[in-house]
């Protein structure tokens, strides 16, 4: 894996400009803050963020992967505002679940999410190394 950083661009804080692999593709579909049996145990935004993640980290272990793997995670939020006020808070519950791998990635607030209470869905492309 290359992490694409050009010529006299600032460095990016939490996610690359892009990445280079070869391998296995593995493709995460949109992961929300439920638990394994579909239910919601919290309405908070950083709560529901942390078990997104959990959700892809078990999604791609179950292809035996890790977020180390991870080149790319789309982040969906229904509200910007609390998403920017959280920060700190959502880079420890990040770092919690992921550790330090940033793949590039884009965040997007959307007016709602197809599960009404969902506060975040978040989905990857990751490569298993040939």
């Amino acid at each position: 894996m290359q992490f694409l950083q050009p010529p006299g661009w600032a460095t990016p804080k939490g996610y690359a400009n892009g990445v280079a692999a070869k391998g296995t593709l593995v493709f995460v579909g949109g992961q929300i803050g439920w638990n394994g049996d579909q239910v919601f145990e919290s309405d908070d935004f950083i709560a529901q963020t942390k078990q997104a993640l959990q959700n892809v980290h078990a999604v791609l272990a179950s292809a035996g992967a890790g977020p180390e793997h991870m080149v790319r995670m789309t982040w969906y939020i229904t509200d910007r505002d609390e998403y920017n006020a959280r920060l700190r808070e959502l880079g420890a519950a990040y770092r919690e679940v992921m550790g330090k791998c940033f793949p590039a990635m884009t965040c997007v607030e959307v007016s709602r999410l197809v599960e009404v209470r969902a506060k975040v869905e978040i989905e990857v492309t990751a490569v298993l190394p040939d």
